[in-house]
């Protein structure tokens, strides 16, 4: 199932592990700049391929745009988290393959991810203890076939799932949270 381009959950593609882009092509450039504005129409703050279809190691994130004039999210190729803290905190995600509902889950507050850009440059990317550690997580779970609800404690994604079956029901479309 799908709304505004993106996939939904349950979709079996969310739950695939997505292979890795050998070469940055011109059907990558532009793959990545359809997420990005699929993101912004969207109201994300990140978006990986697979939540548009499309089985591959690519991420957009921008997690401080007000609006179009100061939107420049980075393009993250084959990211991977190579340092992540002990210390796990709780912070309230919404996903836009989920939407409706947000999820309280808990995650390292502290990571160093590598990712190529689309000039094949590796770039390391650290973040502490805010939305952008928690997006990078939460994109590059994306990539390796799991969700929020995976994250959560069996009770947890039992109400997390009929809380989102309920906001379905009510006629959520991603963007939109409790």
């Amino acid at each position: 199932m799908e709304a505004n381009g993106i996939v939904l959950s349950p979709d079996p593609r969310l739950r695939q592990e997505c292979a890795v882009i050998e070469e940055i092509t011109p059907a990558i450039e532009a793959l990545a700049e359809k997420m990005k504005k699929m993101m912004f129409e969207n109201g994300g703050c990140g978006l990986a391929a697979p939540q548009i279809g499309e089985l591959i190691q690519l991420v957009t994130i921008d997690c401080d745009y007000s609006d179009k004039n100061d939107y420049d999210p980075y393009v993250l190729i084959n990211p991977v988290i190579v340092e992540q803290s002990d210390h796990l905190v709780p912070f309230s995600e919404g996903c836009l393959s989920i939407p409706g509902i947000s999820c309280e889950i808990e995650r390292p507050d502290h990571v160093v991810v590598e990712a190529y850009d689309l000039d094949a440059n590796l770039i390391r990317y650290e973040a502490t203890g805010d939305l952008f550690c928690v997006c990078l997580q939460h994109e590059i779970d994306h990539l390796h076939g799991n969700t929020m609800f995976e994250r959560l404690k069996p009770m947890q994604r039992i109400k997390a799932v009929k809380d989102y079956q309920d906001a379905l029901a009510r006629g959520a479309r991603p963007g939109e949270t409790e």
